[in-house]
């Protein structure tokens, strides 16, 4: 017999619209020539500025092979430049082109249509309050530019901080 904790266990329907927001999201930005990665990648550009690409692959949680293809599609499509650092001709840094913002608005334009289809059956109030519940549970997997360089590479913190902020 399931007790009532067990019944209202929530990660099966969490499972389900997340992977129905995904077919929906990968529809609506397919015609745009992304795909999630890159619009996490752009988003994560334009919300903390220009990082180093170790930076950068620390708060995608990715690994430099996969950083570096992601990067070769983002610059190919002239959405993002890299450029070497004025201070440490060693590191790359990456930045947001005006292309690349706006391609990312036309992206954020077709997500927010394609949420709006998934989370048809809920009204304005319960839409606010799913985001702050989402919002409130994801508080300690925040991407933090940062911190992410401080932790690969502790002379690298300062450099993050003024770019990602």
């Amino acid at each position: 017999m399931a007790t009532t904790a067990n019944r209202h266990r929530s990660s099966a329907l969490l499972d389900h619209l997340a992977r129905l927001t995904r077919l929906r999201a990968e529809s609506a930005l397919a015609p745009l020539g992304l795909r999630p990665r890159h619009l996490v990648a752009l988003t994560v550009l334009r919300d903390h500025g220009s990082p180093t690409q170790q930076t950068l692959a620390s708060a995608l949680r990715t690994d430099r092979t996969n950083l570096i293809g992601l990067l070769n599609e983002l610059e190919s499509e002239h959405l993002i430049l890299r450029r070497r650092s004025s201070e440490d001709r060693r590191r790359h840094i990456v930045e947001l082109t005006d292309e690349g913002a706006a391609r990312l608005a036309e992206a954020e334009s077709a997500l927010a249509a394609a949420e709006d289809e998934v989370l048809g059956a809920l009204d304005a109030e319960q839409r606010e309050l799913l985001y702050s519940l989402l919002q409130q549970a994801t508080t300690s997997h925040v991407v933090d530019c940062a911190a992410a360089a401080a932790a690969d590479c502790p002379a690298a913190a300062e450099e993050a901080e003024q770019g990602c902020e």
